[in-house]
């Protein structure tokens, strides 16, 4: 798999997402479709890059600011750019539970400390397991 084309640029872990799982199985994407009550064509996803930063099953018509800025930048992660972090990847409380976007900062400094490659293959499942079903450990 091409872990560069499967992660976000943000850091969110395209390749570990029920909504790209969705897209070679029928009966996932009909699940998504009717727990979302959104229609079954938007109930998939390719991918934040494959879809140029546009993920049509969580409302959007257009690129997210991180995707646009990435892409004006020329960075292929924000952890590479000189203004990381910045308040585009705040996280925020709305949907925290259906949505993994308050892992992406920590997900783009293992991306910068291993690779991308590294980080795919033996952290970022983990990563999201612990932030659905981990318990806060101080």
């Amino acid at each position: 798999m091409d872990y560069l084309q499967m992660t976000a640029p943000c850091g969110l872990d395209c390749f570990n997402c029920p909504l790209f799982a969705a897209s070679t199985n029928e009966d996932l994407q009909k699940l998504i479709a009717q727990r979302l009550n959104i229609p079954l064509e938007n109930a998939k996803c390719s991918g934040c890059r494959n879809e140029n930063g546009t993920i049509a099953a969580v409302g959007m018509t257009g690129p997210c600011k991180v995707y646009r800025c990435i892409s004006e930048r020329g960075y292929s992660f924000c952890c590479d750019c000189p203004d990381f972090p910045c308040d585009h990847l705040h996280p925020y409380a709305d949907l925290a539970a259906q949505r993994p976007h308050n892992t992406k900062v920590f997900n783009l400094c293992l991306i910068k400390k291993m690779g991308v490659e590294a980080w795919a293959e033996k952290k970022a499942k983990e990563v999201r397991d612990t932030y659905y079903k981990g318990k806060l450990v101080l």
